[in-house]
């Protein structure tokens, strides 16, 4: 196991996963902030991880499993305690549960094409749509926070159903590119 600065990264996001469960179960606004500013960090490693990998040269084998399941950990960690706190209700668990189930879709189509010796690449709009989801739920996250200047719940559940619609795209654009090899 090769450990550099990528790998780091990618591992620090996992490990920062239940601390930001736990501040996001916790009541207060207090814990509402850490709960954000963690998640914000782990969402920024998301970017640096891949790109010191790409610019130091450090691509291993590691990281490339490490990343996607960092984030799809992330993703689903968090929907699944904001659901439980019912910040995530009614028709918002739509485009959660849509979230969900593509990432775990996306990620079995992945592992057999991995067998048979397909890949399929990240594409910029699957990137734009993590940047979306992780956006959404950091606000949702917010909401947390004791925030009551600006409707911020409304706008993190706004941003919910935005990533869900790209989250179908994506997961269309995936399945179909996958199908073929079938």
């Amino acid at each position: 196991m090769k450990f550099n600065l990528s790998n780091i990264l990618t591992l620090s996001r996992i490990i920062v996963i239940p601390i930001i469960v736990a501040l996001i179960y916790l009541k207060g606004p207090f814990y509402g902030w850490i709960a954000f500013a963690l998640f914000c960090i782990a969402g920024i490693t998301d970017f640096f991880d891949g790109y010191f990998a790409r610019i130091r040269n450090e691509i291993s084998n590691l990281g490339t499993f490490l990343d996607p399941i960092a984030d799809k950990l992330l993703v689903a960690a968090v929907i699944l305690i904001l659901t439980s706190k019912g910040t995530i209700a009614d028709w918002e668990t739509i485009p959660a549960l849509i979230i969900l189930l593509r990432e775990i879709a996306v990620s079995g189509l992945r592992e057999y094409l991995a067998e048979i010796k397909v890949s399929v690449p990240v594409s910029k709009i699957a990137k734009l749509k993590t940047s979306l989801q992780l956006t959404a739920l950091g606000i949702l996250i917010l909401s947390e926070s004791g925030i009551t200047i600006v409707p911020i719940l409304l706008f993190g559940k706004i941003g919910l159903w935005l990533a869900a619609l790209m989250t179908l795209y994506t997961g269309y654009d995936y399945l179909r590119s996958g199908f073929k090899h079938f």
